[in-house]
């Protein structure tokens, strides 16, 4: 192409027939970008980092690092690469179906809360790169989609591992197991996390609910075959999902707390801030989505100018 400028790129690519080298250069950037956004198959470093790192840390990988990835995709996806829809969308059928399929089947096998979101993360990527198999069918919406699920991604997510960060401060533990009867234990936790899994695994009213629905409509509004179909898979693991969300509101809520010494969940102002701050956005999303609609259509018109 001779620049690196964005629409110097999609001048240059916009040709009738691709070379061979100029079709493996796109895939080798998207390929790079699959690693910073943990998606299958560049994934594996997401679960033992997660896991390793200290749990504020974690959340800002989970959601930052994520994010800024899913960004520069927006960037490159519908400006750069705009006129190699040919390469773009098929390449992106595949990794948004195998990620969130894989995410959420190695999600179900966790027994470690953190591990657990982090192939939770990975799944969730998978719905978030699915837009992108419709980038040029759908162009509008996909966009609004991604940017919207961001926006709502980022609350639920980062209450949910204020909750893991409030927990483990008590127990000292990150197994599942450790938050059985947390219902009896530390009821606010409790349904603050509750709140945070109902969000991710897309139950109404709270957010998670519009950013997949957003994802799905978007894949139908295409009107193609691909899409309709990914739009199957998607339905599919938001199902799926639920399996491994619900075990650990199973553990909370229905199993009995385990033998302690007594002692009070004590949880610090700054956490507690944390919590109710994600919290009040989960819901006010959930029940107001419009608010990051908004977002994803200023988000659209400034990509596409």
């Amino acid at each position: 192409t001779g620049s690196t400028a964005f629409d110097d790129i999609r001048v240059a690519l916009s040709g009738d027939d691709p070379s061979s080298m100029t079709i493996l250069g796109i895939l080798f950037v998207l390929i790079g970008f699959g690693f910073k956004v943990s998606a299958v198959p560049f994934h594996t470093w997401a679960p033992d980092t997660y896991e390793g790192a200290p749990t504020p840390v974690t959340a800002f990988l989970a959601v930052a690092s994520k994010a800024a990835g899913f960004v520069a995709l927006l960037q490159l996806v519908y400006v750069a690469f705009a006129a190699r829809d040919d390469v773009v969308e098929p390449f992106f059928w595949i990794m948004a179906a195998l990620t969130m399929t894989v995410g959420n089947l190695l999600a179900l096998r966790q027994t470690n809360i953190v591990r657990m979101l982090a192939y939770s993360g990975v799944a969730q990527g998978g719905f978030m790169l699915a837009p992108f198999a419709v980038a040029g069918d759908a162009t509008d919406q996909s966009i609004k989609a991604v940017v919207t699920y961001l926006i709502i991604y980022a609350f639920m997510n980062l209450g949910a591992f204020a909750v893991v960060l409030a927990v483990a401060a008590k127990t000292r533990s990150g197994e599942i197991s450790s938050y059985a009867g947390l219902f009896q234990r530390a009821p606010g936790l409790a349904t603050a996390m509750t709140i945070f899994l109902a969000a991710l695994a897309g139950i109404p009213p709270v957010g998670g609910w519009f950013a997949k629905f957003l994802i799905w409509n978007a894949l139908i509004d295409a009107s193609s075959l691909q899409g309709s179909l990914l739009a199957v898979v998607v339905a599919i693991n938001a199902v799926i999902a639920f399996g491994y969300y619900g075990r650990v509101m199973r553990e909370m809520w229905m199993n009995d707390a385990p033998e302690s010494d007594g002692s009070r969940f004590v949880v610090t102002p700054a956490l507690t801030a944390a919590i109710v701050l994600t919290i009040v956005a989960t819901v006010a999303l959930g029940i107001y989505p419009e608010w990051a609609g908004r977002f994803g259509d200023i988000s659209s018109t400034l990509a596409l100018r």
